[in-house]
């Protein structure tokens, strides 16, 4: 039966920490193995990228795989042939799927059709290679998640709600500042509280930031809605992660951001640059987690 890595949520929990725990041991001894050896993954991209795309690619390297690279432009997609078409071909040339793209349901689609494997790199719904590399970050810090705070201060956006995933299977407290008319989806907040998550939602960064060890934050205009930024940055003025906000966190509290950022709009250059932050470890996390995620995949 194949694995698919649509959300979080598709990992069962007592996996999700594991993938943890193994992403950091492979950190720690910079691994390597042939488990991809002979297998050749497509990363089909709609958008654009810098971390999710080289860290799959030198993760299926790591792994002993190949790589195609695709994009609509350079494929038949640009011509709208149905994803359920793509989905079969492709199933017949490789064995897996990382697929960067807009709706979640062209990912379910991908899966439905197809016979191999598909990985979510990111939707307009969840990042959840992003939020798992995120907990590997927080980890290899404290790794006693039950006394943890999180905060998310920004928009209710596909990193939210995969955060607001994560608390299903984690047991952190998770608190998220979003402006009015930007929160997160009714469905997914309602569904992690029914499944016992820790969540609290409020439109006040000092409260979500409140004692909090660990902040995260994100563009206000993510790819899609760049034609929002004007109207966006009047919404979220006062949902800046600065030093002046940070005072309502604890003291030894570490700032995260998934990046590319826009210094002076939802993070400072002091906080992105000063000894709060903790965003390039994070960035390299990505590689170290989607090697335990891609092991996971194909570990028979």
């Amino acid at each position: 039966m194949k694995k698919d890595f649509l959300s979080i949520l598709d990992v069962p929990r007592e996996q999700a920490h594991n993938l943890v725990k193994r992403a950091l041991w492979m950190k720690m001894n910079d691994f390597r193995s042939g488990i991809l050896q002979g297998k050749t993954m497509i990363l089909l991209f709609e958008k654009a990228s810098t971390r999710t795309k080289v860290s799959f690619e030198v993760s299926i390297n790591h792994l002993g795989g190949h790589h195609v690279f695709m994009t609509p432009a350079d494929s038949q997609l640009g011509r709208s042939e149905p994803l359920r078409d793509t989905a079969r071909v492709l199933s017949r040339y490789a064995q897996g799927l990382v697929v960067r793209t807009y709706g979640q349901e062209n990912l379910e689609e991908l899966a439905a059709h197809g016979s191999i494997p598909v990985i979510n790199a990111l939707s307009d719904e969840f990042h959840p290679c992003q939020v798992m590399s995120d907990l590997l970050t927080i980890y290899e810090r404290t790794p006693r998640f039950e006394e943890l705070k999180i905060s998310w201060v920004g928009d209710g956006n596909n990193m939210a709600q995969s955060w607001i995933n994560a608390a299903v299977h984690f047991p952190f407290r998770l608190t998220l500042a979003v402006p009015r008319g930007f929160e997160p989806r009714k469905d997914v907040l309602n569904r992690a509280k029914d499944l016992g998550a820790r969540v609290h939602l409020t439109h006040d960064p000092r409260e979500a930031v409140d004692g909090a060890n660990y902040i995260n934050t994100d563009v206000w205009a993510s790819m899609g809605h760049e034609h929002e930024q004007a109207s966006r940055a009047r919404a979220f003025a006062g949902f800046c992660v600065n030093d002046e906000l940070l005072k309502w966190a604890h003291s030894d509290a570490r700032v995260l951001h998934c990046l590319p950022a826009h210094r002076g709009e939802e993070i400072s250059e002091e906080v992105m640059e000063g000894e709060r932050s903790i965003v390039w470890d994070q960035a390299e996390n990505r590689l170290h987690m989607q090697k335990a995620v891609l092991e996971w995949i194909y570990k028979e």
